[in-house]
């Protein structure tokens, strides 16, 4: 029996011993371990950011674009009859969509509705006034029509798009 109580003395505090040190390291690799992860983020987001940013930028870019007015003056021709201009500005929107297309990756979905959604707002403006002009005349026609059809609008999706686009751009920086 004396000999448990002296096994006892030697092994109890031998055990606190060993479950310290056993604290202490854990705690110090797991210290390690969070300054590893938090280098590794530091490191990520230098080559990450800038690439976002530029997301935001090329995202912001293509709404300006393809807005109703920068679009048609960019693309008018009066050469062009209705028609022809209505399907060279739906070719143009879907260049531009595709070009850009990958951009969703760096953005919030939400956001990137909101692109999709203005680019199809367009697209749909575009076809309304289309429908009501004739196709043979001339496409300063159409293009009045497309303004008035966006005039009539009350709120712009493109305007939309481009002020959440900021908001989340605010949230990363």
């Amino acid at each position: 029996m004396e000999a448990l109580i002296e096994f006892g003395k030697i092994i109890l505090p031998a055990g606190a011993v060993l479950y310290a040190v056993f604290l202490t390291v854990r705690m110090f690799l797991t210290k390690d371990l969070e300054k590893r992860l938090l280098e590794l983020k530091m490191k990520n987001s230098e080559t990450v950011l800038p690439i976002r940013l530029q997301a935001f930028e090329r995202i912001c870019l293509f709404l300006e674009r393809i807005s109703p007015n920068n679009l048609i003056m960019r693309v008018n021709d009066d050469e062009y009859k209705s028609g022809q201009f209505q399907q060279i500005l739906l070719h143009e929107i879907r260049e531009e969509y595709n070009h850009n297309l990958s951009q969703q990756v760096y953005m919030a979905d939400e956001t990137w509705d909101l692109v999709k959604n203005a680019m199809e707002e367009i697209v749909m403006i575009i076809n309304e006034a289309a429908g009501a002009v004739d196709q043979d005349s001339k496409s300063i026609e159409l293009a009045k029509k497309i303004f008035q059809v966006t005039m009539s609008r009350e709120k712009q999706a493109v305007d939309y798009a481009l002020q959440t686009l900021k908001e989340e751009i605010r949230l990363v920086f």
